[in-house]
């Protein structure tokens, strides 16, 4: 039992010396590398036993701490097998999502043209999506490098997810506060399906205060779901192509409607 126990647990220690580390930006490919069947770089195989502790563990670390980013990319890659390959087919089934798989895009500062983004048009996507990341002093660098998928086509799916995050925070007018990541992730939850976006979306609010929670419920809630059934596959944008295009013309292509009139940067 030990020895099981000790296997089991090695994905957790190998985690932990790359926490912190940003995703690479090269597409994820399905070649295999190295003699450990590793099926993209910074693979790490596992077992459906490593899984299940790993989902336990990173869970328990996200409640607790939803600012660890790396557990809430754990916990995404290890329970999100099913949603991910609904995700993936509707992906294929889609003219601009099929090329998104076929080409493998990624956002980060590397592959992002920022004095292009700035020259664009007030309004436009790029101008409101940059303006987005130096407002909230964020960055697409910060998003976790895919590991524990055991399908490199699957683990694209989910890197990619990762890497419009911003841009949903941009069509939606939500800010990078507490109760703006709820919001988006009752989105998120309503748009992919994601076991880990469906319990951040339902234990998000217990650390809200009773006037933020209170707008949540009566207002942000039914907002957010309404335009998340309303919204296609938000997965098949290709935004990269899109800049130029005013985010309002966006938001009226894709059904999102403006939120609350809420401020919901001064709730927490």
């Amino acid at each position: 039992m030990g020895t099981l126990l000790r296997s089991a647990l090695r994905p957790l220690r190998r985690l932990g010396g790359l926490r912190g580390q940003a995703a690479v930006d090269v597409p994820l490919r399905g070649v295999r590398h190295g003699a450990a069947g590793l099926l993209y770089p910074g693979h790490i195989p596992t077992s459906p036993l490593q899984k299940a502790l790993l989902a336990a563990g990173s869970a328990g670390m996200a409640l607790y701490n939803p600012y660890r980013h790396d557990m809430v990319a754990v916990l995404g890659e290890t329970t999100g097998l099913r949603a991910l390959k609904v995700l993936r087919d509707q992906m294929r089934k889609d003219p601009e999502g099929a090329e998104i798989l076929q080409k493998r895009p990624r956002i980060s500062l590397s592959t992002l043209d920022l004095d292009k983004l700035r020259s664009l048009p007030e309004g436009s996507l790029g101008q409101e999506y940059l303006c987005f990341l130096d407002v909230n002093r964020v960055s697409p660098d910060t998003r976790a490098p895919t590991r524990f998928v055991d399908d490199e086509e699957l683990a694209y799916v989910i890197q990619r997810y990762r890497e419009i995050h911003d841009m949903l925070h941009t069509l939606l007018g939500m800010p990078t506060n507490i109760l703006g990541e709820i919001v988006v992730k009752w989105f998120e939850a309503v748009q992919t399906g994601l076991p880990m976006c469906i319990l951040g979306a339902l234990f998000g609010p217990i650390r809200l205060s009773a006037q933020s929670l209170q707008v949540l419920v009566s207002e942000l809630i039914p907002w957010a779901i309404q335009n998340g059934r309303r919204a296609p596959c938000v997965l098949n944008l290709y935004y990269e192509r899109r800049w130029e295009q005013p985010l309002r013309a966006l938001r009226e292509e894709l059904g999102i409607t403006d939120p609350p009139t809420v401020h919901v940067r001064g709730l927490a």
